[in-house]
């Protein structure tokens, strides 16, 4: 059954802007009601290489990439088939060889279908060398009935940069900032979120389809009621992004929420309005800035020393509302650090107790700009507005931690988490 989706207007979202551009919410352990979960853990798998995503089936059945290997599922048996390869994979069901892995780039999100029982439909957003230099694309495959293989490739966006190798770029390596996450919303849709490629033109281009998150049908065509500016790809759902990696739709109203990697500091949560810019804007003399190297300004304040990161964001901000007074507003920028916050996912259900209905985001703990390693599950209670974050909650976890790069409830109402070293563990409320 669909539910309408409303997408907030760029009017509402401006009208409250500057209430937004600093937040300060309580965090800790243990939530203000006391009512944080306890929480157990199982492995569901191991010894995995750099695990990207999983969707789910009903019954439990999931599916999951690995970034340099390719698409696999594991039945609710807990048996495993791995179904489509990558360029060098061996042992899968069937193999693409123009898909390739470098850098950040390879096989990332994955989504079912919601209407999977009826059109076996799974889509996959991976890096093909079909086109020069390499491009990202988004595929829709085909499932066999009994889960053992892939057919019927369809790639319905064939057109988000990538980054190649360059000699003259300083930061960074071919693959960097391809975004990569694909969910439907409640709407129906199929959101992709993309990343700027470490390119200065590309997150406010009106052509280019990194920095943006695109919002498509199932045959990737633009959704009718997009409202990009004049001129703008009809796909483009918003614009102005540094690199999202995690898309989430709040339960109580449809609204779709982004989590993005800031540019050593600044990490943001911002909740989408259609048409919206994110305010990203790395190229030179934008904001009073000079010349960059390979005109890219994304850095730019981690090169001077000594400087913290308040006055960092004020020399490259990461919603610029300067430039872009329009801009959404994040509701929350992880107390002006960057870490690395990858996916994101809205807990459901009571046995969640006072975080049903919360935001959990996965933070991978990269530690840009000196900031500490420090890997973790936050749990962010998003106002009703859209614009603040009123209780940040870091999961008391009971395993190890690692670099998480999904976060996703199963059908079973548990949490799933990837984490890079090559686990997906089960979280379980108690």
């Amino acid at each position: 059954m669909k539910h309408s989706l409303t997408p907030w207007s760029l009017a509402a979202v401006a009208a409250l802007a500057m209430a937004a551009l600093t937040t300060s919410p309580t965090s800790g352990l243990a939530d203000e009601q006391g009512s944080a979960p306890d929480l157990t853990h199982s492995t569901v798998l191991s010894g995995l290489d750099s695990p990207w995503d999983m969707a789910f089936l009903a019954d439990g059945t999931m599916f999951f990439t690995e970034k340099c290997r390719g698409l696999s599922v594991r039945l609710p048996s807990g048996d495993v088939k791995a179904l489509l390869g990558m360029n060098g994979s061996e042992g899968y069901a069937s193999r693409a060889d123009d898909l390739f892995c470098e850098g950040q780039a390879g096989m990332q999100g994955v989504a079912v279908d919601p209407d999977f029982d009826e059109n076996r439909f799974i889509y996959v957003y991976a890096t093909s060398s079909m086109a020069a230099p390499g491009s990202n694309r988004l595929m829709r495959l085909t499932v066999s009935g009994d889960l053992g293989a892939v057919s019927e490739r369809s790639d319905i966006v064939e057109d988000v940069p990538y980054k190649p190798e360059a000699t003259d770029h300083p930061f960074g390596g071919p693959g960097a900032h391809n975004g990569g996450r694909v969910r439907f919303g409640p709407d129906g849709h199929l959101y992709l979120t993309t990343g700027d490629t470490h390119n200065g033109e590309v997150p406010q281009s009106p052509t280019l389809l990194g920095g943006k998150v695109l919002r498509i049908d199932r045959d990737g065509n633009a959704v009718a009621d997009n409202d990009p500016p004049d001129g703008f790809d009809p796909r483009i759902f918003t614009y102005g992004h540094r690199n999202v990696q995690g898309v989430a739709f709040r339960p109580s109203d449809g609204q779709p929420v982004v989590a993005e990697h800031g540019p050593w500091h600044s990490d943001e949560v911002t909740v989408l309005a259609n048409g919206g810019n994110g305010g990203w804007d790395p190229r030179p003399n934008m904001a009073g800035r000079g010349d960059c190297p390979a005109g890219y300004c994304g850095y730019m304040p981690n090169q001077m020393d000594g400087m913290d990161p308040v006055e960092r964001a004020k020399f490259m901000p990461m919603t610029d509302t300067g430039t872009y007074p329009d801009a959404m507003p994040p509701a929350w920028t992880n107390n002006g650090l960057s870490q690395g916050m990858s996916s994101a996912v809205f807990l459901r259900g009571e046995q969640w107790g006072a975080w049903d209905g919360r935001l959990a985001v996965g933070i991978m703990g990269i530690g840009f700009g000196g900031t500490p390693l420090d890997m973790r599950i936050d749990v962010l209670d998003l106002a009703e507005d859209g614009l603040s974050v009123t209780e940040v909650t870091t999961m008391s976890l009971p395993m190890t931690a690692g670099r998480f790069r999904s976060v996703v409830q199963g059908p079973d109402g548990h949490l799933y988490a990837a984490v890079d070293q090559g686990e997906i563990y089960r979280l379980t409320p108690n």
